[in-house]
């Protein structure tokens, strides 16, 4: 069985990270890059990433809190920190997500967060890959 597509992202990179330029295909991406940790005025892969990740990981917590007839606050908050490294293997990724569910009791959040981890794309396409620290606040 092939798994039915639903999306495909598009997006054109000239310059890397050092004053790169990167645009989508449908015009709502169209920004600048730079370094990580320098002075330079566009975004960095790195942010990116965490901003990618907590949004869908977001989004899968959602669907699980749906199925669990839960209903999230809007202040319902990722907080996603990405390390780029440098070792004897050459560069890598860490990456933590620090999560508030505001008015949910524990267990339920600490359900909504495993369902997020088992859901979430990026978390599945990073699993074994990247050292991950999920908090729940």
């Amino acid at each position: 069985m092939t798994d039915k597509l639903l999306y495909t992202a598009k997006t054109h990179t000239t310059g890397g990270r050092e004053h790169g330029v990167a645009r989508s295909s449908d015009g709502h991406l169209d920004l600048r890059l730079s370094t990580p940790g320098t002075d330079g005025t566009g975004t960095n892969p790195e942010q990116l990433f965490a901003a990618g990740w907590s949004a869908c990981f977001e989004g899968a917590m959602q669907i699980e809190a749906r199925k669990r007839r839960v209903t999230l606050s809007p202040d319902t908050a990722i907080d996603a920190e990405v390390d780029l490294r440098f070792g004897p293997s050459g560069y890598s990724l860490a990456a933590r997500l620090n999560i508030s569910i505001p008015g949910v009791d524990r267990e339920t959040a600490m359900a909504l967060v495993k369902a997020g981890e088992e859901t979430c794309p990026y978390s599945k396409a990073i699993k074994g890959n990247v050292e991950v620290e999920i908090n729940l606040l």
